[in-house]
């Protein structure tokens, strides 16, 4: 089994310590495999839509983003971390997101993730990180994520570990750990099924592409959609006979 962490801050605060927690049911049976934001990933993606126009290893930051990429796509599960940040994700935890537009389902969806399974966990200090989670969420699901658990650990009054009262590390401790039990039942030999949300999302997708491909069949998107057999019959979470892969 292996399992990609993204990290949305290097600081090895609460959000640190819920993470390490999470991952104790795994370390003796997966490989895992982490990355700290900014450092794994320390530039911002400027808008140039290079990736999407000509491919995403025209990205002036793909030395970084496709070892993620890479990471990601090989990844039986996917941990995604972030405190929040004034109700959203860090900044750079967003900047990652960005470089991965061209993954999203009006681009080049990768068929990896349609049955890959992923955790959101998030703290924050008062209120926002639902909010926070649902930054990342949001990608995981344009990406073709159907299955995907979160943590979002609320505190009224300390963000620093060590200050907590013994009540409220218990409550923290219980919870990530239930999440992290269920998580590890898991038989990852089996892909997640795709549920009718992100099925509906390919859909309307597929629908644009093929109305792209009848104006200009040449495009970098639509060329991939037709590699990949979506304009016709074969959907990324069936087999080569039509039949469902998926769990």
């Amino acid at each position: 089994m292996k399992i990609t962490v993204i990290n949305g801050t290097e600081k090895h605060g609460v959000t640190y310590r819920l993470k390490e927690l999470f991952l104790e049911n795994f370390k003796e049976k997966a490989v895992i495999t982490e990355y700290y934001l900014p450092k794994d990933c320390p530039s911002f993606c400027t808008g140039c839509i290079s990736c999407m126009l000509r491919g995403e290893d025209t990205c002036k930051d793909a030395g970084y983003i496709q070892k993620i990429a890479s990471s990601m796509l090989e990844a039986d599960l996917l941990v995604m971390t972030s405190p929040a940040y004034v109700f959203h994700v860090t900044g750079a935890m967003k900047a990652l997101l960005d470089h991965f537009a061209y993954l999203w389902m009006p681009h080049r969806p990768a068929p990896e993730m349609f049955g890959k399974r992923a955790v959101i966990i998030t703290q924050c200090l008062g209120a926002g990180a639902k909010s926070a989670a649902g930054d990342i969420r949001h990608s995981l699901s344009w990406w073709g994520i159907s299955s995907v658990k979160v943590f979002s650990g609320r505190l009224m009054k300390d963000v620093v570990w060590e200050k907590l009262t013994e009540k409220k590390r218990r409550r923290l401790t219980g919870s990530i750990k239930r999440l992290s039990e269920k998580a590890a039942c898991k038989d990852y030999a089996k892909p997640a099924r795709t549920n009718f949300s992100i099925k509906m999302k390919f859909s309307v997708c597929r629908m644009m592409q093929k109305s792209l491909y009848r104006q200009n069949p040449s495009g970098y998107d639509v060329k991939y959609w037709e590699r990949q057999g979506w304009l016709s019959k074969t959907r990324p979470w069936k087999n080569k006979n039509g039949k469902s892969n998926q769990a």
